[in-house]
């Protein structure tokens, strides 16, 4: 996921910052409590990482970037730096990632001393009126910690998928009658000449910049996001067994991987069920469908005689509507189906849009020196973005500009899709 800001930082604007550490540091915590040491070891895959990994390496990143050069500061335990850098090389070795559930020392006990050590160091700094530039590191390590946030979910996620037993991350309320969809619509967009990218005040990523103009054909989006029962339809109608539908490497992974279906997914008796953060549960047909990859997002618009926005498309459609819907702060842990709307609904919230684009630098992009600089730009090839965040995604950390990105083969993100198409 994207990280590393760009822009003017505001100490003025941000005289909270130090309430707004605890909060986000303290979300983490909570989203740790159902975990046990030994669930907060398991890496399922090399993709994902163990909770206990994510709950050290987001303090690392305080520690590292910030703490390093303050006066005083002790390190918690010096191997440190190494033992929990993901893949800055600016700062030496690393382990490989894959290898992260190795990990059994330092305990669960251990991580968490030295998150309070950091955490007590991070409250002193921030009584002691830093300068700006370490308030722009500061905000950036909690959006950095936000992102994790959300990776823990997605992770945690995979890690019980893979158990025989397939537990709950949280207990699940009394399954409710299936809710009808929202009807379909399609909002017609002037197109034009629109601006993308966030605005030079303010915190974002530096791949969110610089803002500059996109000239965009008249298009139209849905409404809302592809539900469960529409995809079910894709399903019926043999979608992942025609290969006209689908792009050839798309095709070849779903020969190679045995794609019938999204992830999470497995039909019992004749009908289908779905695993997530609550366990195992009937596929509600109303709520929008997740886990799919970019290919199946692109093969199921084309069923559909439709396509996948632009991100540009998509930023346009966003741009001046508040960020509100089913997002972390709720914590229903699940995607819900989209209330009635004249206009686009679900654009924040819920599931993970696909666009059609590649995950590329704006016009005059320039990376920010030294080790932060490293996350973003170099990731920008064979990626696609994906905008508006999921019902994992906390409120304070999504935005109309932010971009997401993953390869198209992946699905253990909580992607989802909505279809666009041009104005007739």
């Amino acid at each position: 996921m994207a990280t590393i800001a760009s822009g003017t930082f505001s100490t003025a604007a941000d005289a909270g910052l130090k309430e707004r550490y605890r909060r986000v540091r303290s979300a983490t915590l909570r989203l740790a409590e159902p975990l046990s040491a030994e669930d907060a070891m398991v890496q399922s895959m090399p993709d994902a990482s163990p909770a206990k990994w994510h709950l050290a390496h987001t303090t690392w990143f305080f520690e590292t970037f910030i703490l390093s050069g303050a006066h005083g500061y002790r390190p918690f335990d010096a191997e440190y730096r190494l033992l929990f850098n993901s893949y800055y090389k600016a700062l030496g070795g690393h382990p490989v990632r894959a290898q992260r559930g190795t990990f059994s020392r330092p305990s669960l006990p251990v991580v968490l001393r030295y998150r309070e050590h950091v955490d007590e160091a991070m409250e002193r700094l921030l009584e002691s009126q830093p300068a700006p530039e370490t308030l722009e590191l500061v905000e950036l390590g909690l959006n950095h910690e936000q992102q994790h946030q959300e990776l823990i979910l997605t992770d945690i996620l995979h890690a019980f998928w893979t158990q025989p037993l397939r537990p709950a991350y949280a207990v699940a309320p009394e399954q409710e009658s299936r809710k009808q969809a929202a009807p379909l619509r399609w909002i017609d967009h002037a197109g034009g000449r629109v601006e993308c990218g966030a605005p030079e005040t303010g915190f974002a990523f530096d791949n969110e910049r610089p803002r500059h103009p996109v000239l965009l054909n008249p298009y139209r989006l849905a409404s809302r996001l592809t539900t469960n029962a529409e995809y079910l339809a894709f399903m019926q109608d043999c979608g992942y067994e025609r290969p006209e539908l689908w792009l050839s490497d798309g095709w070849d992974t779903v020969l190679r991987e045995g794609w019938r279906a999204p992830l999470y997914w497995e039909q019992r008796d004749g009908e289908w069920f779905q695993f997530g953060l609550r366990g195992m549960r009937k596929i509600e047909l109303a709520a929008p469908v997740m886990h799919v990859s970019y290919f199946e997002a692109d093969a199921f618009a084309r069923w559909s005689g439709a396509r996948l926005a632009l991100e540009s498309e998509w930023e346009a459609a966003a741009d001046g509507v508040d960020v509100a819907g089913n997002l972390l702060d709720n914590w229903a842990l699940m995607a819900l189906p989209a209330a009635d709307a004249q206009q686009e609904a679900q654009l924040f919230g819920d599931a993970w849009e696909w666009t059609a684009s590649a995950y590329l630098s704006y016009p005059g992009f320039r990376p920010a020196g030294g080790a932060v600089g490293e996350y973003n730009g170099k990731f920008m090839c064979n990626q696609f973005v994906l905008r508006g965040g999921s019902f994992a995604t906390p409120a304070s950390h999504i935005r109309a500009s932010y971009r997401n990105f993953f390869p198209p083969h992946a699905r253990w993100q909580f992607m989802g899709i909505r279809l666009a198409n041009d104005e007739r």
